[in-house]
């Protein structure tokens, strides 16, 4: 790993304190700031290399969550190659949000860091076991601002969507369930997102711990219609199918599927699957003008 080129101090005055909730701070030039580069494990572990600061006094590196405000320290200490190491372990629980990064010398304020190097490798094809009951997923990327923020998720039990086949009017997602297990009344749902909308149930065909489930866009009303599985049943929990196992924190704009149009009994609708903010799953049906 190259270590970082940046050399601003860590005692520089930052603008925003780490504990600022609601939006990303705004603390000045990405480009300037101080660099982290950052190494994935297949466990979701992270480890963080930063600019030594080049003084005695004990360093923090401090991940806050952007809505809630709530810190997780880890200490800084050097790494032997000019650089001060922290490790976020997967054992460290990092509730599920997005995670601005910050370095603390002791009685300074917080300093947002830049992205330096990411080694996300290990995030590629990336197949938990599962046997902890929950997925831990980290990502760091850069925000607009030329910052550093780790996205998290925290899934207990998770559904990872797979490969979608589009045709002929329908979908039909493949994928794995992760701590828990698909028993033979397992089924998948279709919700709708508008309040008090309809749940479709659809048929789900388990094998192993994977599984396929067919969406017939015939059957969906104009809105927003978020995917779902039941393992267990309807007396068990309801999984949200998303795709976290890989190296994009966004999917949104990078996984992107064809729209359908097609003519049903209430009209003619363009029918597009998508990734949500949070990389879950869903479908967005649109009336159309008929051709």
């Amino acid at each position: 790993m190259t270590p970082p080129t940046a050399s601003a101090d860590f005692s520089a005055s930052a603008s925003a304190s780490a504990s600022a909730a609601s939006s990303e701070p705004s603390v000045g030039d990405g480009a300037t700031a101080p660099r982290a580069d950052c190494i994935a494990d297949s466990a979701g572990g992270l480890t963080f290399d930063v600019t030594d600061h080049g003084g005695p006094d004990p360093a923090h590196l401090v991940l806050t969550d952007r809505d809630s405000g709530e810190d997780v320290r880890l200490p800084l200490t050097p790494a032997g190659d000019g650089s001060l190491r922290a490790a976020l372990p997967s054992s460290v629980r990092l509730p599920e949000g997005r995670w601005d990064v910050f370095a603390q010398v002791a009685g300074e304020e917080p300093q947002r860091l830049a992205p330096g190097l990411n080694d996300l490798r290990s995030l590629v094809d990336r197949v938990p076991s599962g046997s902890r009951g929950f997925v831990a997923v980290r990502i760091p990327y850069a925000t607009k601002h030329g910052n550093l923020t780790v996205r998290s998720w925290l899934r207990a039990p998770h559904a990872e969507a797979g490969e979608l086949l589009i045709a002929d009017g329908e979908m039909t997602v493949r994928g794995r369930v992760y701590g828990t297990a698909i028993t033979p009344k397992a089924y998948a749902e279709i919700r709708s997102r508008q309040d008090g909308g309809p749940a479709l149930r659809t048929e789900l065909t388990p094998r192993g711990e994977e599984f396929t489930f067919r969406v017939g866009y015939e059957e969906l009303d104009a809105g927003r219609w978020d995917l779902w599985v039941r393992p267990e049943g309807e007396d068990g929990l309801a999984v949200r199918v998303a795709r976290l196992l890989d190296d994009v924190a966004d999917k949104k704009p990078i996984f992107t599927y064809p729209t359908a149009r097609l003519d049903t009994e209430r009209g003619r609708i363009a029918v597009e699957p998508y990734y949500t903010s949070d990389n879950d799953l869903a479908v967005l049906v649109t009336t159309a003008a008929a051709e």
